[in-house]
């Protein structure tokens, strides 16, 4: 799973610089302020569940937790859905993309709770 994890963050990684720069250079002067917010907002939320990702990626390769391979599936899933319909909302204005992204976000957060069972599960806390 580690390798899974390891690949999906190196493309969630590479494609996060890229729309970062599609967003600061291509979409500056389209874009009303509060749609450009929006895409950027995607994007920073995709990087940081990317870094959390590749340490996960890693930490799997120490110990094998069903809770911490949840995690990086709900963090995954989290980002196509919260930064994947903040693109969408942003480059198209279609506004049924507005309601998906809360969804991403409870993704996200289920994800962290599932690595604090994780490591409760393994003693981190006694």
């Amino acid at each position: 799973m580690s390798q899974l994890f390891l690949i999906v963050a190196a493309f969630l990684g590479a494609t996060g610089v890229m729309l970062g720069a599609f967003a600061a250079h291509g979409l500056k002067s389209k874009l009303s302020e509060s749609l450009l917010s929006a895409f950027e907002t995607g994007v920073t939320y995709q990087f940081y569940h990317t870094l959390a990702l590749l340490a996960l990626a890693l930490w799997l390769k120490q110990t094998t937790s069903g809770w911490f391979v949840a995690s990086g599936y709900l963090w995954i899933a989290g980002v196509i859905l919260f930064s994947g319909s903040l693109y969408a909302l942003a480059l198209t204005g279609i506004k049924w993309f507005g309601p998906i992204t809360p969804l991403g976000g409870l993704l996200f957060i289920a994800g962290w709770i599932s690595l604090l069972i994780g490591a409760i599960k393994l003693g981190a806390v006694s």
